[in-house]
C-alpha cells in the first residue's frame, strides 16, 4: 500500500542535480520518477528509485543527507477532475497533502501521483474504502 520514497538534500549549484544522476547511473539505480523543491541555497530532492537501500546507502557515502520515506502512488483518471476528485475525499476526510508530484509513468488509462499527507494510514483507507487503486512499491518499479 505504501512506496518508498529517498528524500536528499541537494546543494543549489551548478552541475550538482547532474552529479547526484550520474552517480545512480553509474551504480545502476533506475530513477523512476523526481521531484525537486528549491530554495537558494539547497533543494530537496524526492525520488522513486528501484533499489531504496542501495540507493541511500550510496547517496550517504557520497556526502548527502538522505533518508527514506513512505509515501502513496495513487491511481488517478487520467481526465480533467480526475485529480480534483481525490483532493475532494483527502479534504472530505480531513487528511492534509504535505506535497504531490506527478509520475511520468501510466498504469493502464490512469496518471500516478505520489502523494504525501499526513495521516497515511487514514488515507489508504479511505482512497481504497472509495474505490481509489494504491499503487505498491513491485508495481511502480
Amino acid at each position: 500500500m505504501f512506496i518508498k520514497q529517498i528524500s536528499v538534500f541537494i546543494e543549489n549549484r551548478h552541475g550538482r542535480l547532474e552529479e547526484f544522476t550520474t552517480l545512480l547511473g553509474e551504480n545502476g539505480i533506475d530513477l523512476i520518477a523526481l521531484s525537486i523543491a528549491d530554495t537558494t541555497n539547497f533543494g530537496i530532492l524526492r525520488a522513486i528509485v528501484a533499489d531504496n537501500e542501495k540507493a541511500l546507502r550510496l547517496v550517504r557515502d557520497h556526502g548527502y543527507t538522505a533518508n527514506l520515506t513512505e509515501v502513496l502512488a495513487v491511481a488517478v483518471p487520467d481526465s480533467p477532475g480526475g485529480l480534483a476528485g481525490v483532493l475532494t475525499m483527502l479534504r472530505d476526510g480531513s487528511i492534509s497533502i504535505e506535497y504531490l508530484y506527478s509520475f511520468v509513468r501510466r498504469v493502464g488509462k490512469d496518471a500516478i501521483i505520489i502523494f504525501r499527507v499526513d495521516q497515511p494510514e487514514k488515507a489508504a483507507a479511505l482512497l481504497q474504502e472509495k474505490g481509489v487503486r494504491l499503487l505498491s512499491q513491485e508495481e511502480i518499479v
